[in-house]
């Protein structure tokens, strides 16, 4: 695909379509037992699944759980093709607000500081953000410093719909058919979970959920939930020497009584860790929502063993029953699945190449529906989208980055 083919017009319909679904209020909720999680999700379900068959495509569907498939024709005659599939999530994170989004879009951005909100003085600092300067003289959106973006993975989104309706528009262009298919609840780790792996069809598919361009993963974090319950008892503070026990503060132990060395922020590459992502207490009750990390299998175990450990530990201390812990598994890393398949990595790595993109191979810090399909028979590593500095009010993306993503997906269909 040359930068002819993809002109203005199309520049313009893949800013647009992006806009338009940043807008739409999707977040995820962990604590919700339905699919989607939140009544939300179905406003943008939708809205994606009739764009699907406006612009063409064939066999369009959305099942009772917000689940989006649909197909670009094959227009080859008699040469037979498998059938490959592009997959991204529609919901966004519950970790910042979703609601009420306003993007910005920053034409030919010069390198330097943004201010995105002259009511707060919020700032997206090309001095923090050292990315930022990679993308000088590009067509930067940002968010205006109150709400997350959404890039994540409203990016992977638009950059599908408008690879499909591209193809679609330039018959020229021979191929099999091609699969597409949009998730719900992928941030709070069930993305995949009633994904019909037999309906997509697909032989094998393409997470588009990566952030910097060039970035091709196959291997990702084996990942578990945790939630600590702590129980306390409340009595009026003015009796309550010797009877009250205070969830508040024995929450706070707890916390303290994981390793110091092993958050988010203090571990890197291959380094798993636990991960406190909330706490909600009163006097009664409090409550602890960990995410335990490791790349590794046994160490990935000896995590949820320790966890396990320290609950026991706690109530040898306080009394029985003073804590409990529920752990749940979300998914695991996916390398294994691509013994003997490495061609589906190395078909990506050469559709980088053509359009002119180093391929960047690392593990991912994190998890995507990807890597659930994979263990459900669809393998399915992940491509960068374009965003950055995902689930929070610093998050952006670039025009050129997101038309990279696109050119990518037509290389792939095109081989």
């Amino acid at each position: 695909m040359s930068s002819i083919e993809f002109n203005q017009e199309w520049r313009e319909k893949l800013l647009n379509r992006f806009l338009n679904y940043v807008k739409i209020y999707s977040t995820s909720d962990a604590e919700s037992e339905t699919t989607p999680s939140t009544p939300r999700q179905w406003d943008i379900a939708k809205y994606i699944a009739e764009e699907l068959k406006t612009i063409g495509l064939e066999d369009v569907s959305i099942d009772d759980h917000g689940y989006i498939m649909g197909y670009v024709p094959s227009n080859l005659e008699n040469e037979s093709k498998p059938v490959i599939g592009f997959i991204s999530h529609y919901d966004t994170s519950p970790d910042f607000s979703g609601e009420n989004v306003k993007p910005q879009v920053w034409e030919n951005y010069d390198g330097n500081d943004l201010l995105l909100n002259k009511e707060t003085g919020f700032t997206l600092s090309s001095s923090k953000f050292e990315s930022l300067k990679k993308h000088t003289g590009e067509t930067l959106i940002t968010t205006d410093g109150t709400t997350l973006l959404g890039a994540d993975d409203k990016a992977g989104c638009a950059e599908i719909v408008t690879a499909a309706e591209f193809l679609i528009a330039n018959p020229q262009i021979k191929h099999g058919r091609v699969a597409v298919g949009f998730t719900p609840d992928e941030e709070i780790g069930r993305g995949a979970h009633k994904f019909d792996v037999k309906k997509f069809g697909a032989e094998w598919a393409y997470t588009m959920d990566g952030s910097e361009v060039g970035e091709l993963e196959y291997e990702n974090f084996n990942a578990a939930g945790a939630v600590v319950k702590i129980h306390g008892l409340s009595v009026h503070p003015g009796y309550a020497f010797g009877k009250m026990i205070n969830a508040c503060l024995l929450a706070a132990e707890f916390a303290q009584s994981l390793p110091a060395n092993e958050t988010p922020a203090t571990t890197k590459g291959f380094d798993g860790f636990y991960h406190l992502m909330d706490i909600n207490s009163d006097i009664s009750e409090a409550k602890l929502q960990y995410i335990i990390r490791d790349h590794d299998d046994e160490k990935f175990e000896a995590r949820k063993k320790f966890m396990e450990q320290k609950v026991a530990e706690f109530n040898q201390k306080h009394g029985e029953g003073t804590a409990e812990v529920e752990i749940k598994e979300q998914y695991r890393n996916m390398k294994q699945q691509f013994e003997g398949k490495m061609h589906i990595i190395d078909l990506a790595a050469k559709a980088m190449k053509e359009a002119n993109i180093e391929p960047k191979i690392k593990a991912i810090r994190g998890g995507t529906d990807g890597a659930q399909l994979s263990y459900m028979g669809l393998p399915c590593p992940n491509i960068f989208a374009g965003g950055m500095n995902f689930h929070g009010p610093y998050e952006y993306v670039a025009l050129e980055s997101m038309e990279k993503a696109v050119e990518v997906i037509i290389n792939i269909v095109k081989a």
